[in-house]
């Protein structure tokens, strides 16, 4: 990851990471809300392999409402139905207790929601690892564990996702990803939970052992068998021991027990942008300094696009104000290129919007990427391409002041939106 110079009280290298996982609550459910906000409030099941008034297929995902009545994931659709009838069935007139409704899966619709959420988190972190439709791992080590700055930072990120997406998630911090993972179902849903340095042991210790990342119904059982009930006696039992019942995987478990993880923060597949960011060691509004750190970051990015055999289709710029609050802006082009006088021009261009803003961090991005044997569009001028924005700064009372980006905004399905500012 790119982090250039560093805020003072920033951690060194050797110091623990910052880690985040968010993972969205029921966001099947949240997704078919968006759709219909009568179902707010209201038992949900959404089914796979279900169609309307049918009793096939199984549970995808149940709302909070509906699992109080024993509605549960990988259920039968028939079960469900006998724990929590659908309401349709049932006579005109007010709601009657103990019934739900149900909806089958939109898969097209969840992923462009998601990639909206997606987009929120590439312009948060450097270095996204996105594990699913609605889970992602975060590095955001720059952000640092200084007092406040990681419980700051993961309120901002939740506030974005539900202020600009309209959906919740549920967000843990940790210095390593298996305790990230386990800190973001601790307190489902809408949940925040940060565990910070040395204290991952502790966090885990009287947890449940099926609640360790990597211990499924079948494993849990074993370890019960075994006399291991919780986190904590994974911690203290024998490796060896560990390692003789389960192999690799279970000195794996008592290494994260004991709350080490060196996994890093990984990205997925073909990137889906380059990026570059760099922090200024105080924050500055000097107009001078923000372009020749534009200008830099742009030249980077090019060199590095071009290494990559990538042509890119968007520009845009980061600017961060302190402490978190993060302003995008991007230029779609007509076509894909390969053109670093044009990552300059266009992103100095952007710039201007920002030329009185004090940032503490800037950064250059081309995204909307192609591999291969692609040709260049020559473009004479990128004046008529589409604009990507985005804004959220925030007053000195915390609370978010100007937010322009709305969801008619938002880009529509087919743009690409999941590699904003990612590595």
């Amino acid at each position: 990851m790119n982090r250039g110079p560093r805020l003072p009280g920033v951690e060194d290298e050797g110091e623990p990471r910052v880690v985040v996982h968010v993972d969205m609550d029921c966001f099947y459910a949240a997704c078919e809300r968006l759709k219909d906000p009568d179902l707010v409030g209201e038992p949900l099941v959404v089914g796979m392999g279900y169609d309307h008034g049918e009793t096939h297929g199984a549970v995808a995902t149940a709302s909070y409402e509906a699992r109080e009545y024993g509605v549960e994931s990988a259920m039968p659709i028939s079960q469900a139905l006998e724990a929590l009838p659908r309401r349709a069935e049932l006579d005109e007139g007010d709601p009657p207790e103990g019934t739900g409704h149900y909806r089958p899966v939109d898969m097209d619709y969840y992923q462009e929601v998601g990639a909206q959420v997606k987009a929120i988190l590439h312009e948060s972190a450097e270095t996204v690892r996105e594990v699913s439709i609605d889970e992602a791992y975060l590095d955001v080590s720059d952000v640092g564990w200084r007092a406040g700055t990681a419980e700051a930072f993961g309120e901002e990120l939740k506030a974005r996702i539900r202020e600009e997406v309209g959906v919740t998630a549920s967000v843990g911090i940790a210095p390593n990803m298996s305790a990230a993972k386990v800190a973001s179902d601790f307190d489902k849903p809408d949940g925040l939970v940060v565990v910070r340095p040395g204290e991952v042991a502790a966090f885990f210790a009287p947890l449940d052992v099926e609640e360790l990342h990597g211990v499924g119904p079948v494993t849990a059982r074993e370890l019960r068998e075994a006399g291991i009930e919780t986190a904590g006696d994974v911690a203290d039992a024998d490796p060896r021991a560990l390692a003789d019942r389960f192999g690799e995987r279970g000195r794996a478990l008592h290494r994260r027990a004991n709350g080490r993880d060196d996994r890093a923060v990984e990205p997925q597949g073909d990137p889906k942008s380059v990026s570059s960011e760099s922090a200024f060691v105080e924050a500055t509004a000097d107009p001078a300094t923000k372009r020749e750190k534009v200008r830099d970051l742009a030249a980077e990015v090019a060199e590095r696009a071009a290494a990559k055999g990538a042509l890119y289709r968007t520009i845009g710029i980061k600017v961060v104000e302190p402490p978190f609050a993060t302003n995008t802006r991007a230029k779609s082009l007509p076509g894909p290129v390969d053109d670093p006088a044009l990552v300059e021009e266009v992103a100095l261009d952007l710039l201007t919007e920002f030329e009185t803003t004090t940032a503490r961090k800037l950064g250059v991005r081309v995204s909307n990427l192609e591999f291969g044997e692609n040709e260049q569009s020559r473009l004479g001028s990128y004046a008529d391409a589409g604009d990507e924005s985005a804004v959220d700064t925030e007053g000195t009372d915390g609370e978010r002041t100007d937010r322009r980006r709305r969801r008619s905004d938002r880009p529509s399905r087919g743009q690409t939106t999941f590699g904003d500012f990612d590595e």
